[in-house]
């Protein structure tokens, strides 16, 4: 039998596709579920870190004496007493090791204490003593130090070229510049961990992670440490978001704690103020667009050039301009990253990494060619709709069905009759406007990913994984996935994930986690049945890695439409969204139950970085200044009032063997410029840098 037909029956079973209640839901609402700081641990130490106040400079002296004094205080931690670290190779990593200070925020000290309220305050006792050196925390495109790196996240090339851009014929041409601005995860659950040092080279944590895997192997790395050795246990993460995709400063100082105190676990949860200088954030862009095209609004070039910042201390280079290297047909194209290094905290992963940032200025600015060349914002892009895919001239996996979408969702959201002039519709002293752009994000599929399926006493099947669950639902769907590849009852089926000694997994991230953990799943329940068939004894066993890219001749991404009405008050510029609807292509759905959460929960992401964060950064002292969730607005239930997903009924045969992909992050591509190209429509006023806040619309003379 063919791996396709494998494929359909699978896909036609009992638990794939059925909107199964998640499996996690009722202990997590009746608080039964640990999360990393609740773990159950004897005679904790708490940990609180004292964090540099300068933007770049040394360490010259610290006071630790009156802390010390301070009553419950165990240990106090600074560059010149805290245990030694085997590797640098991470930077990020490299904590209480030198005098050496890279940006405003950085750990410098820690103290340990008997509760977390001595520890809170004895840190404030802590003083210390810095030489302070000139720091840059200024991103300005203008700057003449820009450098392209070498590579941009997950693996793109950071230039491409194609054709002359600057020699294309145009009838219209659109030449914008759009800003992005830095915005922070900020997940329910801040970062902790609970490290112990169980006997010499034994170490444990419970983390809040997206990747026990991860964490494990930068952790060994950075102490020296067999990895067999080293335990990350995280069953239950209130939500990430990126942020807690990879190992960061706070893991180390916890690692180094323990080691202070042997025997002894300690717990270190982040405050919410510690997160927006610890844990990544997303990198500010200046994005400048162009786009040429014909009278009828078929491009003959796409330029995206795009800067944005990464830390001194270490780089991150987020791939915002790789969305327009696919996204439409046309003979000419151009993208460029550039990078300014800053004294500043290191960015990192947040929600669509790239594309998130990307899409809004390259669908603002094809609404933009949709007005000049007086068409509907649909019918310009779909005729613009590549046949193959534009960097790879590969066919599309499961087929491309971006139109559809837009269809489908122009159905649903009564986008006709539209009336494409701008400031007419009017509801008292609300104007009324409604916008549309596309989404996509790639179907990532990472190596590595091992599973194992055991036949146990009570008449079940343990599947085994390190995978992680972040909120998403992996408890839930999974254990669909492993249910229909076994070819029995979803219940029959013993899931077990979380934990590094599991086998290998990787990161929660880059929307990859059922293509890649599934496809493990499925290949060892397909050994598994292939060596005991259908009675199988106990204690039965059978572990098979996930096949290589089983695409490889298909280029693999999803799609979708984003819709949203807006109403903008003509005398105070508030922005409201009373209705947003997403139309999505992401192949074959595990859960429609939990999709849908993933879905809404990206468009209301979306919602919130068009209307409300931005992360304020004062250049004078290299910190961000609203650094809590008092002056740090996320979107509340206010908020959101009618908002809705659908997708397309599909399965993507060359995927992975479920059919699908990855759904947890193009929910928030596309959202924010549908809501900006319905500001426009609502108001005539063209606002290109987020969030559009009441102040920018009244500058562009709202009143």
């Amino acid at each position: 039998m063919t791996t396709e037909l494998v494929t359909v029956d699978l896909l036609h079973f009992h638990a794939i596709g059925v909107p199964l209640e998640r499996a996690d839901g009722t202990i997590k609402v009746t608080g039964r579920a640990p999360y990393a700081f609740e773990h159950p641990v004897t005679e904790p130490v708490y940990l609180h870190p004292v964090q540099a106040t300068v933007a770049r400079g040394r360490v010259t002296g610290a006071d630790t004496a009156a802390a010390r004094a301070l009553p419950g205080v165990i240990a106090v931690l600074t560059h010149e007493n805290a245990p030694r670290m085997v590797s640098g190779d991470d930077p990020e990593l490299w904590v209480l090791q030198s005098t050496e200070i890279a940006f405003r925020g950085q750990f410098v000290g820690a103290v340990l204490a008997e509760t977390l309220e001595v520890a809170r305050h004895a840190a404030d006792l802590v003083r210390m003593e810095y030489e302070n050196l000139p720091h840059d925390a200024e991103l300005d495109p203008r700057r003449d130090d820009l450098y392209a790196p070498d590579v941009l996240n997950a693996g793109y090339p950071t230039d491409t070229a194609e054709g002359d851009v600057d020699a294309a014929p145009a009838a219209v041409t659109i030449d914008r510049t759009y800003r992005t601005p830095m915005e922070h995860n900020n997940p329910m659950e801040p970062h902790a961990v609970i490290a112990l040092w169980a006997e010499p080279g034994e170490l444990l944590l419970y983390d809040s992670s997206q990747g026990v895997h991860r964490v494990r192997g930068a952790l060994a790395t950075a102490f020296g440490l067999d990895p067999g050795r080293v335990r990350v246990v995280s069953p239950y993460v209130g939500g990430g978001f990126g942020s807690k995709g990879s190992a960061h400063a706070h893991h180390a100082l916890a690692v180094l704690a323990a080691q202070a105190v042997p025997g002894r676990p300690v717990k270190f949860a982040l405050t919410r103020q510690q997160m927006f200088s610890q844990v990544g954030y997303r990198t500010p862009t200046v994005q400048h667009v162009r786009l040429s095209a014909t009278a009828d609004g078929r491009l003959t070039a796409i330029s995206h050039e795009v800067v944005e910042q990464t830390a001194r201390l270490k780089e991150f280079a987020e791939q915002t301009a790789v969305c327009s290297r696919m996204m439409y047909t046309a003979p000419n194209r151009r993208t460029s990253h550039r990078l300014a290094r800053l004294d500043v905290p290191v960015p990192a992963w947040m929600r669509a990494p790239g594309e998130a940032p990307g899409m809004f200025a390259a669908e603002v600015a094809m609404d933009e060619l949709a007005v000049a060349c007086g068409l509907d914002p649909i019918e310009l892009r779909a005729r613009n709709e590549p046949g193959t895919d534009p960097v790879t001239g590969r066919p599309w996996s499961g087929g491309r069905h971006l139109v559809e979408c837009l269809r489908e969702g122009a159905r649903r959201f009564g986008w006709d009759p539209r009336d494409p002039t701008p400031g007419v519709r009017r509801d008292g002293e609300w104007l009324v406007g409604t916008g549309v752009a596309a989404s996509t994000y790639p179907r990532h599929l990472l190596p590595g990913n091992r599973a194992t399926v055991r036949y146990t006493p009570d008449g079940r099947y343990s599947v085994l994984i390190g995978a992680v669950d972040i909120g998403t639902g992996t408890w839930t769907t999974l254990a669909q996935i492993a249910a229909d590849a076994l070819e029995v009852p979803v219940g029959a089926v013993a899931l077990e994930i979380g934990d590094s000694d599991l086998p290998q997994a990787s990161v929660a991230g880059g929307s990859s986690g059922m293509s890649s953990w599934g496809s493990a799943v499925v290949a060892a329940a397909r050994a598994f049945r292939a060596r005991y068939g259908e009675g199988p004894p106990v204690g039965a066993e059978a572990s098979a890695e996930a096949p290589a890219e089983p695409g490889g001749d298909f280029a693999a991404d999803s799609f979708g439409a984003q819709f949203a009405e807006v109403r903008v008050n003509a005398d105070t510029g508030e922005v409201r969204v009373p209705r947003m609807l997403g139309v999505f292509s992401a192949g074959k759905i595990i859960n429609p139950r939990t999709a849908r959460s993933q879905f809404i929960g990206g468009m209301i992401m979306g919602l919130s970085a068009a209307l409300h964060e931005e992360s304020v950064l004062d250049p004078r002292f290299g910190h961000v200044v609203n650094h809590d969730f008092a002056d740090y607005h996320i979107a509340a239930c206010a908020d959101v009032v009618d908002i809705d997903a659908a997708w397309l009924e599909e399965v993507d045969p060359h995927a992975n063997p479920m059919g699908s992909r990855g759904i947890g992050e193009i929910g928030i591509v596309g959202a924010p410029a549908a809501i900006a190209n319905a500001v426009h429509h609502a108001t005539g006023i063209r606002v290109r840098d987020l969030p559009i806040t009441p102040d920018r619309l009244l500058t562009h003379g709202l009143l």
